[in-house]
């Protein structure tokens, strides 16, 4: 393990590192997989850059004109493509603006190449629709530093926070080595920060916990040894990080990568533990460059041992290779009868990783693009017993294609995919943002922010920063569940992360839309790389109400069998009601939360009015319910939550 050292602080260069020849050498390593889905490109083709971040730009449908009429051998088709058309192409006969056939409203809609478009959007996506100011708008404040740039994050169970970033040329923080570190361990109580070191690049990786409660990072991108040569390449690389509620030696402790690797390159993977303990891993990147050559794409899932080490040979998955290029980090929500809901693009369907099928077709979600690289945000609402453990999800934001000039999407959809016959039910944000991100709190309500009003996902390819908190009521009729809360005056844009603390409050971090760091704006680069964390206030906690206090649990160790716990606290005056919410974080990046769900379990035994109480709880029936790993338990009172505790479910 590398040594590390105390925060250090150091300018940066006042301009990113130039691209160099060595940067394209870099990225023109030899593929070593000898899987299908590489055998399209032998070597990686070389960058222009010194990352490869795929940039598809606005597409342009003039030049497709003038369709060959040669029929596609592979898929692709239209302008890109040398004129060619789908034909009888099995996955579907139109020609999507990107050059990729299929059927769904990603090839019919909007800037459709060639074929018939029979399947566009039969309801369009509603506008933006004013919102009202929140009674209890919460508050927002910046409070300490991330270290790093704030790519990957999540709360561990020690109560602090992990971001895990790219190879930099600038970081706040160093290692024992001199080398800059490129993840830190953030204390949200003292503000203090631990560099930590890994030993590949995580840039763009995807995670999860383990059913064992590490935190694992999975994919990543190519070593950039003119900035750093102690960093390897990280396309198949997996790291662990271990941490604990009872053991303080594991704190500031590096990145364990023993040298297990997955089965294919993956940049901008997603992933989901199952209710069996493995890691099911979805899409990424075999290359890190631009997502609309085929050869660059890697629309495959694999499945991994609960250990984190590789189980299964990559599958092709159907719905990314229907949807490239928006393929990458898809939306994944494991559902209570332990299939996925799998959202690309603007398509969604319910998927049998079990039996590698698909369970469910589910309608397309009207409106633009919603994954990468317009991504919007995705949560599945809060689940409990008396709606089945079955909940909707909602898709907020996207854009209609990766240019700086593209408009935010307003619009957002709510479906329950386990409903007899699901369909979405669609309303409106304030304003069209790309990059937003959803947080549940342990009441049920979502917090929205980040992102931007025009642009996408990419280096330099959005402006209008989006500033406002978005409170969602899921209790709410349609048309009345947003509304507005505080501004921020920090952009957070591209590589942004929000995340929901033990104290109940929300840490808002990140912000680095530019190659390697820059710290100064300038008329090329606006937007900048930002250190600065902010903490949002909810308004169950505005105005500093009493919290439940000196919660104990009898146990940490839950199982996912229905059993029964026993917690006991204090309640503040006059209290009328409580809820128990069993809370998961999981990996948070690019507007996407892996893992992410909240549990409401039924209580018995509360008493109102009375100080000292000692209720039961009823745990969750299954892990297709509550999958393993660690956990935080809220207890809240009258709609206010104690400071949370984390467990272990298996």
């Amino acid at each position: 393990m590398m040594a590390v050292v105390e925060k250090t602080l150091e300018m940066p260069p006042a301009t990113p590192r130039e691209h160099t020849e060595a940067a394209a050498r870099h990225m023109d390593g030899t593929s070593t997989s000898s899987d299908p889905v590489q055998s399209a490109s032998a070597t990686r083709p070389p960058s222009s850059t010194t990352s490869g971040e795929p940039v598809l730009g606005k597409p342009s449908t003039s030049a497709a004109a003038q369709p060959t009429g040669q029929v596609t051998t592979d898929g692709s088709c239209g302008a890109t493509f040398g004129n060619t058309v789908c034909g009888d192409w099995a996955q579907g006969s139109c020609c999507s603006m990107y050059g990729y056939c299929g059927n769904t409203t990603s090839h019919c809609g909007e800037g459709c190449q060639s074929g018939p478009c029979t399947n566009g959007p039969v309801v369009p996506a509603p506008k933006a629709s004013p919102a009202p100011a929140a009674q209890k708008p919460g508050t927002l404040v910046k409070l300490g530093r991330s270290g790093v740039p704030a790519m990957h994050a999540g709360l561990m169970p020690n109560g602090k926070v992990v971001f895990l970033d790219k190879v930099e040329n600038y970081t706040e923080l160093k290692l024992g080595n001199g080398q800059y570190a490129y993840s830190s361990e953030y204390d949200p109580t003292t503000q203090k920060l631990t560099p930590l070191a890994y030993k590949t690049n995580a840039f763009c990786s995807g995670g999860i916990f383990l059913a064992d409660g590490r935190f694992v990072s999975l994919g990543g991108n190519a070593p950039l040894e003119f900035i750093d040569p102690t960093v390897g390449d990280g396309f198949k690389g997996i790291r662990y990080l271990e941490r604990s509620a009872s053991d303080a030696s594991l704190d500031g402790q590096a990145w364990s990568e023993p040298g297990n690797s997955l089965d294919t390159a993956r940049w901008y993977a997603s992933v989901q533990i199952m209710p069996d303990d493995t890691i099911f891993v979805a899409s990424g990147s075999l290359n890190g460059l631009d997502p609309s050559k085929p050869e660059n794409n890697n629309p495959t899932y694999e499945i991994l041992n609960a250990d984190g080490t590789s189980k299964v040979k990559s599958t092709n998955m159907e719905i990314l290779s229907k949807n490239q290029p928006y393929y990458m980090y898809p939306f994944m929500h494991l559902l209570n009868d332990g299939n996925l809901f799998v959202f690309v693009s603007k398509s969604a369907e319910i998927f049998n990783v079990g039996g590698g099928n698909v369970v469910r077709t589910l309608p397309d979600l009207p409106g633009s693009y919603r994954t990468y690289p317009n991504t919007g945000g995705s949560v599945m609402l809060s689940l409990s017993s008396q709606n089945n453990w079955s909940n909707d999800v909602v898709i907020c934001g996207g854009g209609p294609y990766q240019d700086i000039s593209a408009p935010g999407e307003a619009s957002c959809g709510r479906i329950n995919p386990m409903a007899q016959n699901p369909s979405w039910e669609l309303e409106a944000m304030p304003e069209g943002r790309g990059m937003v991100e959803g947080t549940l709190l342990p009441d049920g309500t979502v917090i929205w922010v980040n992102g931007a009003q025009e642009g996408a996902q990419g280096f330099g390819v959005a402006r209008s920063p989006a500033l406002e908190v978005l409170i969602y009521d899921p209790a709410q009729p349609v048309g009345k569940r947003f509304t507005t809360g505080p501004k921020s005056d920090i952009a957070r844009l591209y590589h942004s992360v929000a995340l929901l603390l033990l104290d109940g409050t929300l840490l808002i971090s990140g912000s680095n839309p530019v190659e390697q760091p820059i710290l100064t704006p300038s008329t090329q680069n606006p937007f900048v790389t930002e250190f600065r964390n902010e903490i949002y206030t909810p308004p169950y906690l505005q105005g500093n109400p009493t919290r439940p206090s000196g919660v104990a649990l009898k146990t940490k160790n839950l199982k996912a069998n229905g059993s029964t716990l026993e917690i006991s606290f204090y309640a503040p005056p006059n209290a009328k009601e409580v809820k128990v919410s069993l809370y998961y974080g999981g990996f948070v990046t690019h507007s996407v939360h892996m893992g992410h769900r909240n549990l409401f379990l039924d209580v018995a035994n509360f008493k109102p009015g009375q100080k000292n109480q000692k209720i039961n709880v009823t745990l969750p029936p299954n892990k297709k319910v509550a999958p393993a790993g660690p956990y935080v338990v809220y207890i809240l009172v009258d709609g206010v939550p104690s400071v949370g505790q984390f467990v272990q479910v298996s």
